[in-house]
């Protein structure tokens, strides 16, 4: 009775289980942080890897499929955003193993790599496994989309979800993530580990936005042991008890260009800091030109740069003002989006302008070392725009330049304090990581010293 007792109380805390099996190809040309993760995962079955930009996600992901095609004898399939298809056969290519794109649903018994917005072609009984890399983009399509993606995964059986920004501020998609893989639906989730503050008022049913859920006090340590269940986080080996030696950034200085309006709100004799959605915008539109004619002046040299930003208007203004700069706009085509992104990839395009969302997940730009923002809400945004430069790999120190108005204090503020929450979520998931592994922190004190005889 009390053994069926404690079996009963094991399942309620929502461990996980292993679903998988025992790497049957584990390549030396990994690093020990690697074949830790990429052994985990395979042996997890339905997983997620947490990994920081430059951590080597591709290789990891790509050995795991890899290892369940000969497992199976079936292929896998990779799902990547735009033009990072592309990216990782290469990878495939550079690590000796066979990754084919498809745009159309065909496929052999091997790793197949398409875009997100190519799923619908693909038929999910011809693969035995699938993984989403930078799993975090989900969020940016529409309800229906998710449903399809999350329904595509519920019909396979082994699953991967890779990321580096895994829901720095938003627990909702950690759930999304879980629902996934098989384990506790986002609504589940939320009621288990979280106390909402209100109801909504139709129907008395709970609201799901970010801001209405709160981690029940005495539930936060399960929350965090029931997330390691399923996920690893890494932000350096030393996270995983290895070493950081190969594995060290470069500086990254942020400099804030704040820009005085030429000209006030009509009804106001100077600008004051913009309270609320419609006065923000309001005060972007009102000062593109302030704003990209000072982004020009920040790339006017002959070095690779980027440039972010998040209206048509803006493109289009940067554009007619850098003479060696070419846009990527949501309009163009998928074609011409990659044929530019490739271009500046290789070094055929000096500087870059585009959106976060349509550019900034996944690509390896270790090149470019100058980076030019317009400063929004989005947290994740503004991390993965610096991380396609600033990431593991880059040789030189990484200067963004975050260009905002006089009325945009909150603005600055919000990105601020969503840092803030990033590095919180990351710091309890590798705290509660270490407990569940009992990994000792590694210190970085390998210099060897004679000691006297005397001693």
């Amino acid at each position: 009775m009390n053994k069926d007792y404690n079996e009963f109380l094991k399942a309620k805390m929502q461990d996980g289980s292993l679903t998988g099996f025992t790497p049957v190809f584990i390549p030396d040309y990994l690093f020990d942080f690697q074949k830790f993760l990429t052994e985990w995962a395979i042996k997890r079955g339905k997983s997620a890897i947490f990994a920081d930009c430059g951590m080597g996600k591709t290789p990891m992901q790509l050995i795991w499929a890899e290892n369940i095609i000969r497992h199976t004898n079936k292929p896998v399939l990779i799902l990547t955003p735009l033009a990072v298809s592309g990216q990782t056969v290469r990878e495939g290519y550079k690590f000796g193993i066979e990754a084919r794109r498809s745009i159309d649903g065909r496929h052999q018994k091997t790793i197949t790599v398409t875009n997100y917005e190519r799923l619908h072609y693909f038929e999910p009984d011809d693969f035995a496994g699938v993984v989403c890399d930078e799993s975090s983009i989900l969020k940016n399509f529409d309800g229906a989309y998710k449903t399809q993606i999350t329904e595509f995964m519920r019909r396979i059986p082994y699953r991967l979800l890779c990321t580096a920004t895994a829901a720095p501020n938003d627990y909702i998609e950690l759930g999304t993530s879980s629902e996934a893989l098989g384990e506790l639906g986002y609504t589940d989730m939320l009621t288990r580990f979280f106390t909402n503050k209100e109801r909504s008022l139709s129907g008395g049913r709970y609201k799901h936005e970010q801001d209405d859920w709160r981690l029940k006090g005495h539930a936060e340590q399960a929350f965090w042991r029931w997330v390691c269940s399923w996920a690893r986080a890494i932000r350096k080996p030393s996270d995983l008890g290895f070493i950081d030696d190969n594995f060290l950034l470069p500086n990254l200085i942020e400099r804030e260009t704040v820009i005085k309006a030429r000209r006030p709100r009509p009804d106001l004799l100077f600008d004051i800091t913009a309270i609320g959605f419609h006065e923000e915008r309001e005060v972007t539109r009102r000062t593109i030109p302030e704003r990209c004619e000072a982004a020009a002046r920040l790339v006017n040299h002959d070095k690779p740069a980027v440039i972010w930003c998040h209206l048509n208007d803006e493109g289009d203004e940067l554009e007619r003002l850098i003479p060696d700069s070419r846009q990527i706009s949501g309009s163009d085509s998928d074609e011409k989006k990659e044929e530019l992104l490739g271009a500046f990839q290789s070094g055929q395009l000096r500087v870059l302008i585009t959106k976060p969302k349509i550019g900034a997940f996944g690509l390896n730009w270790q090149h470019c070392s100058n980076i030019v923002y317009f400063v929004s809400h989005s947290y994740e945004q503004y991390y993965q725009a610096v991380r396609r430069c600033w990431r593991f790999g880059q040789e030189n120190d990484v200067t963004v330049n975050i260009i905002r108005t006089e009325a945009e204090d909150r603005v600055m503020e919000n990105l601020k304090r969503k840092s803030d929450a990033a590095d919180a979520m990351f710091t309890n998931l590798v705290k509660e990581m270490n407990h569940v592994l009992k990994i000792e922190r590694t210190n970085e004190y390998r210099n060897t010293m004679e000691v006297p005889q005397w001693l």
